[in-house]
């Protein structure tokens, strides 16, 4: 419908520039955080969920499926991280962004973003997706971001091995309940210990179970169980009693984003809380320096 022509002029560049404006849904794991970094001003990115939700249960709201069929791109971590938004209907392309990012995963594990070599896979496959969406301008700032975002990234990537390295090889052993940080075990010489998916069936914990994983816990070095979330479950109470060793005083955020942080900080807040519980050092004013590198990429 035509604009009033009693509109100041400033009216009718605001409403052009909202008509011109695209929306973008990004759904889960990190992408939310990255497509917004990668996007700035130029489109308006909608979450599906928020930071500190638990992707694996999400269940579609009908403002979700509002938003949705107005995007003109919905960007998916893939690996069926997000079984709900497996069959979504949207008018809009749906890029399964893991899957095209890091196509040489042989579990199939969504948790991709562990690894920053990763992360920078997934921020060029967001890039080259969005730029569609704009004219030649809107596609070098996108380009000009990434850039920056691929260098935070490198960074971060050589942090965390730094960290890493402080604490003692027999140590580097992360127990817990799930298998989530096999990306970052791989590329850091980490032993993950999943001990639920190792040992169990269906997570249900029977005394042989509870008894086979006390001694692999024992046998691990490890000076602690890292548990999904505070205050730990049950189980995970149970377990520590029985192998005797303590589950860790801070818990590691797993499944994306973590509640009033970056994706930086929530990597770099996942690596300090293992390497200080295994007896190893966290450089913190390096990982704050990362941090405000990452907001102020514009």
């Amino acid at each position: 419908m035509p604009l009033p022509a009693s509109l100041p002029l400033a009216s009718l560049l605001l409403a052009a520039s909202n008509v011109a404006t695209p929306t973008v849904v990004a759904a889960d794991g990190i992408l939310c955080d990255l497509t917004r970094t990668l996007v700035g001003d130029q489109a308006k990115v909608i979450c599906l969920i928020k930071p500190g939700s638990d992707p694996h249960t999400l269940a579609l709201r009908p403002a979700d499926r509002q938003n949705l069929a107005k995007a003109k791109i919905v960007l998916l971590n893939g690996y069926n991280l997000t079984p709900a938004l497996n069959k979504i209907r949207t008018p809009g392309n749906v890029v399964k962004v893991g899957n095209i990012a890091v196509p040489n995963n042989s579990l199939k594990d969504p948790h991709i973003w562990h690894d920053p070599a990763n992360v920078i896979a997934m921020a060029n496959t967001v890039a080259s997706s969005l730029k569609p969406l704009f004219d030649v301008n809107g596609e070098t700032q996108i380009d000009q971001r990434r850039a920056k975002a691929d260098r935070v990234l490198a960074s971060l990537g050589g942090w965390i091995g730094q960290q890493v390295a402080t604490v003692p090889e027999q140590q580097r052993v992360l127990v817990t309940g799930h298998r989530a940080f096999s990306f970052l075990a791989n590329r850091y010489g980490v032993r993950e210990l999943p001990v639920l998916d190792d040992y169990t069936t269906g997570g249900t914990l029977r005394p042989s179970s509870l008894s086979a994983i006390s001694k692999s816990i024992k046998a691990s070095g490890s000076k602690a169980i890292f548990p999904e979330s505070l205050p730990p479950s049950k189980t995970m109470r149970r377990i520590s009693r029985s192998s005797g060793v303590p589950i860790a005083k801070q818990s590691l955020f797993a499944d994306g984003q973590a509640p009033g942080k970056s994706l930086v900080q929530t990597a770099t807040s996942n690596v300090c809380i293992f390497v200080v519980a295994q007896g190893g050092s966290c450089n913190e004013a390096a990982a704050s320096r990362l941090q405000k590198q990452w907001s102020s990429i514009k």
